[in-house]
């Protein structure tokens, strides 16, 4: 099943409608029994928002390709790398991403995103995808000047708009392992990053695991899992997002989110 949310409420995919399920999906996903589905409206005819528009908890995981670690020449790590993104970098698909003016870097970073649907704490290894409501493409927008200023990268991470989520979350039982989906990210129509989760040094499991050791994980919460090779700044030279540039992000069994970059904007842009 792929649910979406848009202005409005939120559904679930039927073909080219969506299927009217309510009005917050967070309620859906703590298991809130929403009754009375309405008449299907044409999917070309909504604007799609983030999947979860405002999620609790956005925790981040850094270097978890084994290719992408070795196109940076860093060790693989040997717990997972956390960092933390805001529901202020939320937008959704078709969303234009505003670079302030102070950002000189901006980087474009394709990641497999799980949502959360039951409470995780504590879980271990082989419970943990129990807890899981679904999956979705995110791209972990990253302005690099601002990231590796000092050793904490939430300067550069968190920005206003810097994470597109979408276009909708596809169920466990329609993705299937997702440790088997290809990956990529293509700029303008190019293919910059191509690989399989399968590279993940940390898969899907061992990361809910990991994090709800210490973060109790709750229905709408999301985890960017990390992100293969060929970001900008591992490129020679360098590449970086400039303006107008139009980013997609496909993952295999779970969609296509595309945004489009607008660089120098004034605050406040396209949510």
């Amino acid at each position: 099943m792929k649910l979406v949310s848009y202005e409005g409420g939120f559904g679930r995919v039927e073909g080219d409608a969506v299927v009217p399920m309510g009005r917050d999906i967070l309620e859906h996903l703590a298991g809130a029994r929403i009754e009375g589905d309405e008449a299907p409206i044409p999917l070309e005819g909504l604007r799609l928002l983030a999947p979860v528009p405002r999620p609790g908890k956005i925790v981040c995981v850094g270097l978890n390709y084994r290719d992408h670690a070795e196109e940076t020449g860093q060790q693989l790590p040997e717990e997972p790398v956390l960092f933390a993104k805001f529901a202020n970098s939320v937008i959704g698909p078709d969303a234009t991403i505003d670079v302030p003016s102070i950002v000189a870097q901006p980087d474009w970073e394709a990641e497999l995103g799980v949502v959360i649907g039951d409470v995780a704490e504590g879980v271990g290894v082989a419970d943990a995808l129990g807890h899981v409501a679904g999956y979705t493409c995110c791209n972990d927008v990253s302005a690099r000047d601002l990231q590796f200023r000092s050793s904490q990268w939430l300067l550069g991470k968190a920005i206003d708009g810097f994470l597109p989520v979408g276009p909708w979350i596809v169920t466990p039982e329609e993705v299937g392992d997702p440790q088997t989906l290809d990956i990529r990210c293509l700029v303008n129509d190019e293919v910059v990053q191509e690989s399989s989760t399968k590279q993940m040094v940390f898969d899907v499991a061992e990361l809910i695991a990991f994090i709800s050791r210490t973060i109790r994980l709750e229905p709408g919460d999301l985890i960017a899992t990390g992100t293969p090779p060929g970001v900008g700044m591992a490129r020679t030279p360098p590449r970086w997002l400039g303006d107008g540039d139009r980013m997609t992000v496909e993952i295999e069994r779970i969609g296509a989110l595309t945004n489009t970059v607008r660089v120098g904007a004034p605050r406040g842009g396209s949510r």
